[in-house]
């Protein structure tokens, strides 16, 4: 069984597919996985070659095969998985003359689309789409479900869930990171480790977009994070070009020299990607059975760390106090109510973002009143706030399927508040969290309510921590939460909750998380009590408080602790907030949202409301050139940097879009014409289906004011020559993402230097490289959007 191998020896993979079907003449424009049906003989070949070589695992020919792909296809979806699946099996008897196991992987690329908020595609018709094909693939007999070359949390979760609740096969899934350790989407290395774990997939890794020295430092970061077996599959080495063929610069004896290092380090699961041929994975197998690179490689640790994440953040508990903001929740809040009841979710967006900026970890996200759809509510504020903030979200609701509902469609790894001691409330808690992962909140109630005694909360807490073992939820993704019970009503409340902490951190070890603020209820002058409570609960070992981060008194209380206990380097934070600040005044609180702040923030009402005042005032291209273009500038600049991810990107650029529809109508009124747009074409070449890169620079560009042409995705060069002579373009963008494709991109420049010599193409995607780039006569390589815009500027003169 594979299961039982897995991480106790070492498993290979096989290499790469394209450039084998490219030699075997595959033409540019033609779809790989048709090729199961109409060449069996051919991959068969090239399947049993892998085999051959040693490869325990090898891959079906079903890289892009999908239900989005091939619904109308000449094909159906089914016949190309069963032919693919069959010419595995045929592969393997003929090739494995050693009597070894091996295995038949399905193998599932990403659908070429993004998803909402960010995309087109909804989360449950990409889980559809992949659903259909595993269903398939267990069903044509093979043996696992290999996910990879992912560049998206939400869609790669989409793909495991369908795969997990469909098939009984193990899963795997491998991502394609940068070389700054980052996903097309913005997720780092350790929130996407969190979420696959918490997925429960069988193995979880890397593979494309580098070679395998460039995976080394990746590969590090997982093995830190990350308690299962860890996949690596390099390509050979950087993508170039020599007389119109593409081949990779890393041969088969230097490629097993890196291999044999990855070994070292603790990588389960090896094999090749890009350029990788059959003698790459000949080599390599020898090469590290020669090496004896298993019995030495270093033992990766169990991660202990408690981890939450969001698509692009994580939030580690138990090292540094972290503050979850608490004023997403009806309890107690009028206003909140009321834009619960009016469904005003911009007064909830803004909610969230007040407390991003004044120091929330996580979110608290409670939508529970007895006169709304709550289930309903709290899929669309989750999905909304996903869209507006890289913070984690703490799922508070009691409600069961409210909680699976936004669970399903979190992209991340959520806290969810919460579970209690009573047996009922195990059972309906635990499996959600066994399914979709998360760090479940753990009340120490039971059927006998809420404990006077510290033993009891105690032995309470160790019951929860037993029964999650059952469901394989380990240690680390339980958080204790003793009580706060107000001491106007129970005076030894305090006492007892606070000696509870200490004593459930030393006894279990695992983190654990108060809603502060019910100590004082009954008091005057509130936040006193509140803040030394606070400050005490902090030092008895609480690793999350549930606060208002935009009470003054509650940040000096976390502030001086931090800083006090050496949690803040060199006083850095405390200083950046009180350093300007003079004893016993108060800090302001700027509360205006701005157009300039709607549109960095992604508030897209904000932004109209924003506009619509300012245009009383001011004149529309002022507006324009004062408030919108610094706004999208700095922006633009956070994502250079990485402080800001490509979902905020999007979002501020459609406040800035919303915005200028406001101004647009204006200067019609006006009679001011509006200035003649730039020109650009973009276009996915010939034979690449995928066009998220494409549709990310299209959206980025038009908020720069110029006019995109998209001629949309699997476009012949003759038609991207002839539209760029019609309209007299000065610039084209060409994307790619797939190696059988790069061919074709540069076939378009040739066409275009030749009939069009005068204009300029930009290029980008995950195959290409700057030395690719020169290789093919590109003018520009942009490395990711903003890139792109910058060099529009550039060839348009407005730098």
């Amino acid at each position: 069984m594979l299961l039982d191998r897995l991480g106790k020896e070492l498993l290979f993979f096989d290499g790469g597919t394209g450039t084998l079907l490219q030699e075997n003449g595959l033409k540019p424009g033609e779809l790989p996985e048709t090729w199961s049906i109409e060449h069996p003989d051919t991959m068969v070949q090239i399947h049993k070659k892998y085999y051959e070589s040693g490869s325990d695992i090898v891959l079906s020919n079903t890289f892009g095969a999908n239900a989005l792909k091939f619904h109308d296809s000449q094909y159906s979806l089914e016949a190309i998985v069963n032919a693919s699946v069959a010419n595995l099996k045929k592969a393997a008897e003929e090739g494995v003359t050693d009597g070894r196991e091996v295995y038949a992987a399905l193998d599932i690329g990403p659908t070429g689309k993004l998803l909402k908020p960010m995309g087109d595609l909804d989360f449950e018709d990409a889980y559809n789409a992949f659903k259909e094909v595993t269903i398939y693939g267990e069903k044509a007999g093979a043996d696992l479900i290999h996910i990879e070359t992912m560049s998206d949390t939400y869609e790669v979760k989409a793909a495991i869930l369908a795969a997990k609740e469909n098939t009984s096969l193990p899963v795997f899934a491998t991502m394609i990171f940068d070389e700054k350790g980052k996903l097309l989407t913005g997720g780092d290395v350790p929130s996407v480790v969190a979420m696959l774990e918490g997925l429960r997939v069988d193995a979880l890794g890397i593979n494309c977009g580098m070679g395998p020295e460039q995976m080394m430092p990746i590969l590090d970061e997982i093995l830190k994070y990350t308690s299962v077996p860890v996949i690596v599959k390099p390509n050979a080495g950087l993508p170039k070009q020599k007389d119109g063929e593409v081949y990779y610069d890393v041969d088969p004896e230097e490629f097993s020299e890196y291999m044999i290092k990855i070994v070292e380090k603790g990588a389960a699961v090896i094999g090749g990607c890009c350029g990788t041929t059959p003698e790459h994975i000949r080599q390599m197998i020898a090469s590290v059975k020669a090496s004896d690179a298993w019995s030495r490689r270093k033992l990766p640790e169990v991660c202990e760390r408690t981890i939450v994440s969001s698509y692009g953040k994580a939030a580690f508990l138990g090292e540094k106090p972290l503050i979850i903001g608490e004023r997403i929740n009806p309890t107690g809040k009028k206003k909140f109510k009321q834009a619960l009841k009016d469904h005003d979710m911009d007064y909830i967006l803004r909610e969230a973002i007040s407390q991003q900026d004044h120091g929330a970890h996580i979110l608290d996200v409670n939508v529970g009143l007895p006169d709304i759809d709550e289930v309903e509510m709290m899929r669309e504020v989750v999905m909304n706030l996903q869209s507006i903030t890289s913070l984690p979200l703490q799922i508070d609701t009691v409600d069961q399927q409210a909680m699976e509902a936004a669970m399903r469609i979190y992209n991340g790894k959520p806290m969810v508040n919460s579970v209690n001691g009573k047996q009922e409330s195990m059972d309906q808690v635990f499996p959600l969290i066994k399914k979709y992962g998360g760090a479940v909140v753990a009340l120490t109630i039971d059927e006998d309510g809420i404990p006077q005694t510290v033993e009891k909360r105690v032995e309470i807490a160790g019951k929860i921590i037993t029964e999650a073992a059952k469901y394989g939820i380990p240690k680390k993704d339980i958080v204790i939460d003793v009580l706060t019970m107000t001491i106007s009503s129970e005076p030894e409340g305090a006492r007892i909750t606070l000696e509870s902490l200490r004593k459930v951190r030393e006894i279990y070890g695992v983190c654990t998380v108060l809603g502060v603020s019910n100590i004082s209820f009954g008091l005057p002058y509130r936040p006193a009590v509140n803040s030394n409570f606070y400050t005490m609960a902090m030092q008895n070992g609480l690793s999350a408080g549930i606060i208002n981060p935009l009470s003054e008194d509650m940040m000096r209380s976390y502030y001086s602790y931090c800083a006090l206990m050496n949690y803040d380097e060199n006083c850095e934070e405390y200083i950046r907030q009180y350093g300007s600040v003079k004893a016993d005044k108060p800090v302001a609180k700027d509360t205006q949202i701005t157009l300039k702040s709607a549109i960095e923030k992604g508030l897209k009402e904000e932004a109209h409301h924003a506009a619509y005042e300012l245009v009383k005032t001011m004149a529309p291209l002022d507006i324009i050139n004062e408030e919108m273009i610094p706004a999208l500038d700095g922006v633009g600049k956070g994502f250079e940097k990485g402080t800001v991810f490509l979902p905020q990107l999007l979002m501020s650029a459609d406040a800035a879009k919303i915005a200028f529809a406001v101004l647009k109508d204006e200067l019609a009124k006006s009679g001011t014409e509006e200035e003649e747009k730039d020109k650009i074409i973009l276009a996915t070449v010939k034979g690449d289906i995928h066009d998220i890169g494409k549709n990310i620079v299209k959206v980025l560009l038009e908020n720069y004011s110029f006019d995109v042409l998209d001629l949309g995705k699997d476009v012949p060069p003759e038609l991207i020559v002839e539209t760029a002579v019609k309209e007299d373009i000065k610039l084209v963008g060409l994307s790619a993402l797939m190696t059988t494709t790069v061919v074709s991109m540069e076939e378009t420049i040739r066409q275009l230097n030749k009939e069009k010599p005068d204009c300029k193409v930009m290029v980008g995607g995950a195959v290409l490289n700057q030395d690719y780039a020169d290789q093919i006569h590109a003018d520009f390589y942009g490395k990711d959007a903003m890139q792109s815009v910058y060099y529009a500027q550039k060839v348009f003169g407005r730098e």
